[in-house]
């Protein structure tokens, strides 16, 4: 039998990360213990306002954690099979 609620669950992280700069957000990430927003709008090229946008969805949808240091915040991928994700992805598309 198929289990929906996991189904759903999968689908909710798959969308959470289906964004071309989602995706460059945990690339930016991988191997990092925790950047900044200014440290990675810099290195994506978009405004912070965006990239705050996107780490919020990232961050709501569990895939992103964070902590508070003095007034900056540190995001990080939460979970190390996120990378494997990336790993993944990239193969895929050189398959193409």
């Amino acid at each position: 039998m198929v289990d929906l609620d996991k189904l759903n669950a999968a689908t909710n992280l798959l969308k959470g990360v289906a964004h071309p700069i989602r995706l460059a957000i945990m690339e930016i990430l991988k191997g990092h213990e925790g950047l900044c927003v200014t440290d990675i709008y810099e290195k994506i090229g978009v405004e912070q306002a965006v990239v705050s946008q996107h780490l919020k969805i990232l961050k709501d949808r569990g895939i992103l954690g964070s902590r508070k240091e003095g007034k900056n915040c540190f995001y990080f991928i939460k979970n190390e099979k996120f990378n494997k994700l990336l790993d993944y992805i990239d193969e895929c598309n050189e398959c193409h």
